[in-house]
């Protein structure tokens, strides 16, 4: 009897795995002539295009970009504003910038230029920008206003100094110093505005060391009239305490980082108000537009010049004292 073979196993079809694709339409419809792509249009095209940015706040980045680049001789060809970023509180506008040499990325708050061949993204800019505004902004300075920094710079260089002193202080005894030397930044700014015609005919000149008689004799020539009554009486009362407040710190045993820092803020308000009655009486800037009556002014400083220029950025009015000074030089 013949043996049974053992019952082969069928292997599965193998499956094609090659699948036919649908064939694409072909347009039937023939290309006649050359295809062209546009190339891009010229910046003197796009300038007239652009959306937003008001004239004067191109003007200031125009200004602003060809100063940065003077170096490379840059002339700036188009700008525009793209955008407006809203951070903690804080606007920071976006300009894109082009020169006869390259792009570029201009973010206010601070202001900062940014070439686009290293910072092809605009958003990825704006977080380092935003970083690096942080680190530069958590080393504190006296003031943003080159008016006040020029005409104050001892008493803002002495704050810097008590600021600093104390961020890097660990006992009390380093708090203390702080206190000190916040009252020498207030001396300092004493000895930066104090003239010998403030003191009234007949009183006694106080010593220069005197901060608190020269606080008042201060404050009365800088913010001078009754419309000012309300200002002089805040700046004599903050000053008095501040000094007062100085000095104690300075004996104080315990005091901690907190007493130092209310002390470092109460100083720099001091310094910050009498500045900016200082600047106001001194420098002559206008207040409201000569034309719309509006307060969005923009100080237009140079140093060379005793008065202040402005331009309104509600309808462009200006005010530029060196060509007034001109013009009535040319009528006499």
């Amino acid at each position: 009897m013949p043996k049974a073979k053992p019952p082969v196993e069928s292997k599965p079809a193998k499956k094609n795995m090659k699948t036919k694709l649908p064939a694409k339409a072909v347009s039937k419809r023939k290309v006649t002539g050359e295809c062209l792509i546009p190339p891009r249009a010229p910046d003197e095209v796009l300038q007239h295009l652009k959306g937003e940015g008001s004239k004067e706040e191109a003007q200031y980045i125009r200004e602003y970009v060809e100063n940065e680049c003077r170096k490379d001789n840059e002339r700036v060809t188009f700008l525009e504003k793209v955008k407006t970023e809203y951070v903690l509180g804080q606007a920071h506008d976006c300009w894109n910038v082009h020169t006869d040499k390259e792009p570029h990325w201009v973010i206010t708050g601070p202001t900062n230029l940014y070439t686009q061949a290293l910072f092809p993204s605009l958003d990825y800019t704006i977080s380092f920008h935003l970083g690096l505004m942080l680190r530069l902004n958590s080393k504190r300075t006296g003031t943003e206003d080159p008016r006040m920094g020029d005409r104050l710079a001892a008493a803002f260089r002495r704050w810097e100094q008590a600021a600093v002193a104390l961020d890097e202080s660990v006992e009390s005894e380093d708090i203390q110093a702080v206190g000190m030397r916040c009252r020498e930044a207030l001396l300092a700014f004493i000895r930066s505005v104090s003239r010998a015609n403030m003191v009234p005919a007949g009183e006694v000149k106080p010593q220069t060391s005197n901060f608190v008689e020269w606080s008042k004799l201060v404050a009365n020539a800088i913010a001078p009239s009754s419309h000012n009554e309300h200002i002089r009486g805040y700046l004599k009362a903050v000053a008095k305490e501040t000094w007062q407040l100085a000095g104690w710190l300075t004996h104080a045993v315990n005091a901690s980082r907190h007493d130092g820092t209310i002390v470092v803020d109460a100083t720099h308000s001091v310094i910050e108000a009498f500045g900016a009655a200082l600047i106001r009486q001194e420098r002559k800037t206008p207040e409201r537009c000569g034309k719309c009556g509006s307060l969005r002014l923009v100080a237009l400083y140079k140093p060379e010049l005793d008065v202040d220029g402005a331009a309104c950025l509600s309808c462009g009015w200006e005010f530029r004292p060196d060509e007034e000074s001109s013009n009535s030089e040319e009528d006499t």
